[in-house]
């Protein structure tokens, strides 16, 4: 490419982020020509961050090192971006991204290290609580990942005060009549723990406790704000200033709490790792099929504002990624914004063939969308006259199943294996849709 060439490149690039950037949070991708991701970057605002980098005023070279110098100078020719809601849910999808491609500029963030979660072991007679960054799938209730692990642990203590919780490791259970001989911890002399290894609160009481955390987990925690900013101003009005810096540090501990994401939609793989065997013997008992599905197709749209619209196909063998078997289709007979339409055409070009014994059909097809898209799928197999294999569908937010024929959606817990199986498909289908997606639409720009 010639430097004429290039900075024509460069130039299209600073128009796009002028023109289609949001100044609100998100992530941006760095692509080179091949359409492969370079580098994850997070932004509170998306149009100044993403800018920045293609400023003819930046020094790169100095404030980001020679190599991302010379992949913003030599390399990137495409800029894209996803939308979030907030900061935080902008640094979990970073972070997200960033170990699911693992982009060749984003050495420091390769790592196998997960957020840590405030897990309580519900299960147990007396629930215990910790910090920990591999979390159980069984008998916990989580709350996070948090972004920020060492303002967690800053926040505990403070929470234990409050609510007075055990944090320590022992095997404590009701019917154990010995541990009234037993002697508590310091916690107890201090009153940060009500000391359920000594016996000296019941279960009943003492899941009264976690209850009272877990609603306050589970809130803003503003009453419980508000009297440490009215304990905070007391004490700086009698002149108390140690403690109200104390007073100062819990509140903005608490404050930090809130920098969290949700464990059901945050999810880390790496974390809560799911045999493949199981999700598929799971999904067989819920779709009431005879033996466990070897294969499964996922299929989804990518456009924008209804131009660029192109599919993607993938294909999973015994729950893993099968890439000879991805397709990507271009869409050809839909004007306009139709996922409908684009996926009666995407179906109808997939198994056409399948029906003519020239092909395999998957043992299930899983559409993304909810029941508009399962039912437009199903008419394209109904014009096809062909009887279609198990064909379902998974709608975002919701995470509902749709099935095609059946009246109502399922609806599985967020750890169940079947649905972290279809969850994998649906979003690898997300992926691999947008890819094509971002291609077709540099493709676009560089022939207007």
């Amino acid at each position: 490419m010639t430097p004429a060439d290039r900075q024509h490149v460069l130039d299209a690039i600073r128009r796009k982020i002028s023109e289609e950037f949001p100044a609100a949070p998100g992530v941006y991708l760095f692509e080179d020509t091949a359409g492969v991701v370079l580098y994850v970057g997070k932004a509170k605002n998306l149009k100044n961050r993403a800018g920045s980098y293609f400023q003819p005023s930046t020094n790169l070279l100095q404030s980001r090192g020679p190599e991302i110098s010379r992949m913003v100078t030599d390399l990137v020719c495409d800029v894209t971006f996803i939308e979030c809601d907030s900061e935080v849910d902008a640094l979990l999808r970073e972070n997200r991204l960033i170990k699911d491609i693992q982009p060749r500029f984003n050495e420091r963030q390769k790592d196998d290290k997960s957020f840590p979660y405030l897990q309580i072991r519900t299960a147990e007679d007396f629930p215990r609580v910790c910090i920990t960054r591999k979390p159980e799938s069984r008998g916990v209730k989580l709350y996070g990942p948090f972004v920020r692990g060492y303002d967690l642990k800053l926040a505990l203590p403070m929470l234990q005060r409050v609510f007075k919780f055990r944090t320590c490791t022992l095997d404590i259970s009701e019917c154990d009549e010995n541990r009234r001989k037993y002697r508590p911890c310091i916690l107890y002399n201090i009153r940060q723990c009500t000391a359920p290894c000594a016996g000296r609160v019941g279960r009943d009481d003492y899941r009264r406790q976690i209850d009272h955390l877990r609603k306050f987990m589970e809130s803003k925690g503003t009453q419980l704000r508000r009297e440490l900013s009215e304990k905070m101003q007391q004490a700086a009005a009698e002149k108390n200033y140690e403690k109200a810096a104390e007073y100062r540090d819990e509140l903005k501990s608490l404050q930090s709490l809130q920098a969290r994401g949700l464990a059901d939609e945050n999810v880390q793989p790496e974390v809560f790792y799911v045999n493949p065997a199981d999700g598929l013997q799971k999904l067989a008992e819920i779709l009431k099929l005879s033996d466990a599905p070897r294969t499964i197709e996922g299929i989804d749209i990518a456009h924008l504002q209804g131009k660029e619209s192109c599919g993607s196909l993938v294909c999973f063998i015994d729950g893993k990624p099968f890439k000879s078997g991805y397709r990507r289709y271009k869409i050809k007979t839909v004007d306009g914004n139709d996922d409908f339409a684009s996926i009666r055409e995407i179906v109808s070009r997939r198994y056409r063939l399948a029906g003519h014994g020239e092909q395999l059909f998957p043992d299930v097809i899983l559409i993304d969308g909810g029941k508009g898209q399962l039912q437009a799928a199903h008419q394209a197999f109904m014009r096809l006259e062909l009887q279609p294999p198990m064909l379902i569908s998974l709608a975002k937010r919701e995470e509902e199943i749709f099935i095609s024929c059946a009246d109502e959606p399922v609806r599985l817990a967020r750890n169940n294996p079947a649905l972290r199986l279809l969850q994998s498909v649906r979003d690898e289908a997300h992926r691999f849709a947008q890819h094509y997606h971002h291609i077709l639409r540099r493709k676009a720009t560089f022939d207007e």
